[in-house]
């Protein structure tokens, strides 16, 4: 074979390959981002111990295990399911009891974001992400039952610009652990304000129908301000209740206040202060003052500890003050 029928053959060859080649690479450069999932695992739980009057109340607690799945369908497009065992007020002999806590399918895009589903409710989210401890205490609207954290509900929010969002939602109004049992809906609106770096400011208020016609629709308006650097946090809260219960009268309305210090990245210390009032003492058993201080180590990427010391001081004057000591822990993956 002489060497310009070799040099031929060899051109014609690499051209071939060439072709096959093209196609495929085309296709793996039009291929789509394969879709990811990961598990969802949050445990909290406590030892504690009362003082004084309240000395029996004390031992070891398991608050809350969180277990679901979260699969990304694509950047835009995510599916979330999670069960969320805790304890029922209903139940006397303190078993967990399991319920589905959120079920959503969730769609991003530029600067919108929707939800739909058994999702998380905008009522206190903010504030409860803000506060970041909610293994050691819930924010002050679920810790004193001014709504719930999660229902049947569809969601959008909006960003603006870099300073202004907004966010709507409607929902059943029940919670995720009644859902539709009776009739009404919740209607609720929120903006959340970042005028300067780090300093944020939320408003929302929201209205929820009373299903019987006795009943009165429930209203809640709540503000927040806060301040976070990476050293500290600064926030306070006031929240607003209007016939509590669907009862005409029965309004209530708190404070919360709470601050963060960073003394290095596994290490902090914090406080809060709470207060509790109701129109005319229709809830004056539950009415008071409440304080917490701890501290918080980040025991690596999954495990935070915090012991603390709390005092709930009753608007009662009948009532004696009550002080705990507490260790929490959270497990997160």
């Amino acid at each position: 074979m002489n060497k310009k029928n070799l040099k031929t053959r060899c051109a014609f060859i690499a051209g071939l390959l060439g072709c096959v080649a093209m196609p495929a690479h085309a296709e793996d450069s039009n291929k789509e981002e394969p879709p990811k999932g990961k598990a969802i695992i949050t445990i909290f739980s406590d030892i504690h111990s009362g003082f004084g009057h309240v000395n029996d109340d004390r031992g070891f607690n398991l608050d809350r295990a969180y277990l679901g799945y979260q699969y990304d369908l694509s950047k835009e497009l995510q599916l979330k399911v999670v069960a969320d065992f805790g304890q029922s007020k209903s139940v006397d002999d303190h078993q967990r009891i399991g319920f589905v806590k959120n079920a959503q399918i969730s769609w991003k895009r530029e600067k919108w974001t929707l939800h739909a589903g058994l999702i998380s409710t905008t009522q206190f989210k903010f504030q409860e992400s803000f506060w970041g401890k909610r293994y050691v205490m819930k924010s002050f609207q679920d810790e004193y039952k001014f709504g719930s954290s999660a229902d049947l509900a569809v969601s959008a929010a909006y960003d603006f610009n870099d300073y202004v969002s907004a966010d709507v939602i409607l929902a059943n109004g029940e919670g995720y652990k009644k859902l539709q049992v009776k009739d009404g809906l919740q209607y609720g609106a929120g903006v959340t304000l970042m005028p300067v770096k780090n300093l944020f400011i939320r408003l929302y208020g929201s209205y929820n129908e009373a299903s019987e016609e006795s009943g009165k629709g429930i209203t809640n308006l709540a503000s927040f301000i806060g301040y976070k650097h990476k050293s500290f946090s600064l926030a306070a809260e006031y929240n607003y209740q209007k016939n509590a219960s669907y009862t005409d009268g029965q309004d209530q309305s708190g404070v919360s206040a709470y601050a963060t210090v960073n003394l290095s990245k596994k290490v902090g210390v914090f406080g809060r202060w709470d207060y509790l009032t109701s129109k005319n003492k229709w809830n004056e058993e539950n009415d008071g003052m409440a304080g917490l201080v701890g501290a918080e180590f980040r025991l690596g990427k999954y495990i935070k500890l915090s012991p603390n010391f709390r005092i709930w001081s009753p608007k009662a004057g009948s009532m004696p003050n009550s002080y705990y000591a507490y260790l929490n822990a959270s497990f997160s993956l």
